[in-house]
């Protein structure tokens, strides 16, 4: 009797626990993908010509080795549809053995990796600022968005061996729908898609209209999914950010500005040509500041709070010709803000032409902003 009594006690015990692990299961894992600050190895999967030996020899381990070193705690790699397949859809091997190599160097160096799928054919979030916007097709084919799932089904593939707590997906850079629900129907169907082949991968979701934080207030985001964390860019002033660069039509001003305060006086405006004025004006009104800064982030800190998810400036950083002391006092309140409501950030970027190190000369190109940068909360200071 008392063999019975053991074993019928013995399966009771049996049938809690696996209720006990279901349950667990069905409230899901939060993964310990901790991330505070980190770069964007930008410029080398992604927006880059470079292929062959050129492109194996601009990233090593000692870039790796050497940004563990600085006490960053994580990288975000930009990677572009172009680089990892033809236009048939066919794999280019290259550039996958690149980016695992970059993962295990990641890994090593205990740098946590988020892989951000940056630039795709049927949508470049500068395609509407260079008159391309046609090319945008994303948002209205079916058989686009059943591409970007085909895309992240191949790199589910390929990546999910590496651990939930040290690789997080990005699964689309920098989204420009015409209409916020778009983007949101996207979201939905591709966290879906890679739920169902991952339940566990932490996910980088980020806002429509070029991860504006402006637009973080109509972002939808999965419910009851806490491996999420929700992500946002940030380049105001642009005037100071972008000084000089010859892409955007603000590069063009040449006269002084201030920072913080208003950028620009009202004698440098009326001295600037009359084709700028239009463009300068709001920055002539407009005190820019750490509470400035403070105000734009207030939208994004409320959506993570509604969430309760970890918030991430994925992209920020200052054009190289900009003068260095404006640069630093505008990183400094960034950082500032960072730390004050606990944002992880990346910095655009690490070796081009926002960034700190030059890969050519293996030297620093600003020594003074890797110290500002290193400078604050440190991961286990969270």
């Amino acid at each position: 009797m008392r063999k019975y009594l053991f074993i019928f006690v013995a399966a009771v015990c049996t049938a809690l626990m696996v209720n006990s692990c279901t349950d667990k299961q069905s409230e899901g894992t939060v993964n310990d993908f901790r991330i505070k600050r980190g770069t964007n190895i930008s410029h080398w999967l992604s927006q880059s010509e470079e292929r062959g030996e050129a492109r194996r020899q601009h990233i090593h381990e000692d870039d790796f080795a050497r940004l563990e070193q600085l006490g960053f705690d994580f990288v975000r790699i930009p990677i572009d549809e172009v680089q990892f397949w033809d236009e048939e859809g066919n794999k280019l091997p290259e550039a996958w053995e690149l980016l695992d190599n970059a993962l295990k160097w990641s890994i090593k160096h205990h740098l946590r990796a988020i892989v951000d799928l940056h630039i795709i054919r049927s949508h470049y979030f500068n395609a509407v600022n260079e008159g391309g916007a046609d090319a945008n097709t994303l948002f209205t084919s079916d058989k686009a968005q059943q591409d970007l799932i085909n895309m992240w089904y191949q790199l589910s593939d390929a990546l999910k061996g590496y651990s939930n707590d040290s690789v997080a997906y990005e699964f689309m850079n920098e989204p420009v729908a015409d209409d916020h629900e778009q983007w949101n129907q996207l979201i939905a169907k591709v966290h879906k898609a890679l739920r169902e082949r991952e339940p566990q991968r932490t996910l980088v979701v980020g806002s429509n209209r070029w991860q504006g934080y402006e637009t973080m207030k109509y972002l939808k985001v999965p419910e009851g999914d806490k491996n999420i964390v929700l992500s946002f860019h940030y380049y105001n002033p642009m005037l100071l950010t972008h000084y000089g660069a010859w892409w955007t039509p603000l590069g063009k001003y040449k006269g002084k500005i201030n920072y913080p305060g208003v950028l620009v006086s009202k004698e440098d405006y009326e001295a600037a040509p009359d084709s700028l004025k239009p463009m300068l004006e709001p920055y002539t009104k407009q005190e820019w500041n750490i509470d400035k800064i403070r105000e734009d982030f207030k939208d994004a800190i409320e959506v993570a709070k509604k969430y309760d998810l970890q918030l991430f400036c994925g992209e920020w950083g200052v054009y190289e010709p900009v003068d260095r002391e404006l640069a630093y006092k505008w990183t400094k309140d960034m950082l500032a803000v960072f730390d004050e409501f606990n944002i992880a950030w990346t910095t655009w970027c690490y070796d081009a032409d926002f960034g700190f190190w030059d890969q050519k000369k293996e030297e620093y190109k600003d020594k003074g902003l890797v110290d500002i940068l290193v400078s604050g909360k440190k991961l286990e200071d969270k």
